[in-house]
C-alpha cells in the first residue's frame, strides 16, 4: 500500500523539493504580508451595517465588471489550490481564507463583520494594527430594540 507513494517520490523527488520550497516561501510570504494588510483594513471597515463602498465604486462599469470577474477567478483559483494543499505540502487552510476573502459573494460582509467581531480574532488584530501604529478596528454593535416596561 506504501510502496505506490515511495516509488512515486523516489522517480519525482525534484517536483517534490520544488513544492516543499514552494510551500516554504508561501508561508513566509504569508507572515510577512498579513501584518501589513491588516493595517491597510480601514479602522471603520467593519463599523457599518452594509459594507461601505469599494474604492472600485467610481470605476466605468465595464471596467468595474473586469475587476469583478477578475476577482473571483483569482478567489476561486485560490479556494481550489488551498483544497488541493490540504492534501499536497503547503498551505491549505489559509490559502483557502485568503480566496474566500477575494472572492466577492453575497452575505460575506455580515460574516467578515461576525468573525472580526469575535474576541479571539478582534484582539489580535488590534494588537497587531497596534504595532504597525493603526488605531483599532470599530465593530458595528447591531442596536437591539429596548423592551418597553409592562404597564
Amino acid at each position: 500500500m506504501l510502496e505506490p507513494v515511495l516509488t512515486f517520490a523516489e522517480s519525482h523527488q525534484g517536483l517534490l523539493w520544488s513544492v516543499g520550497i514552494a510551500s516554504a516561501a508561501v508561508f513566509v510570504a504569508s507572515l510577512v504580508a498579513m501584518p501589513w494588510l491588516i493595517a491597510l483594513i480601514p479602522a471603520d471597515y467593519f463599523a457599518h451595517e452594509q459594507r461601505p463602498p469599494s474604492r472600485w465604486a467610481h470605476l466605468h462599469p465595464v471596467l468595474r465588471f473586469v475587476v469583478f470577474v477578475a476577482r473571483n477567478i483569482v478567489g476561486t483559483l485560490l479556494v481550489l489550490a488551498g483544497i488541493a494543499m490540504l492534501m499536497l505540502p503547503g498551505q491549505g487552510i489559509l490559502t483557502i481564507v485568503v480566496g474566500f476573502l477575494v472572492l466577492d459573494m453575497p452575505g460575506k460582509y455580515t460574516l467578515e463583520r461576525w468573525i472580526v467581531g469575535k474576541r479571539m480574532v478582534h484582539k489580535p488584530l488590534n494588537w497587531i494594527r497596534a504595532k504597525r501604529g493603526r488605531t483599532a478596528l470599530q465593530i458595528y454593535q447591531h442596536a437591539h430594540p429596548q423592551e418597553s416596561p409592562n404597564p
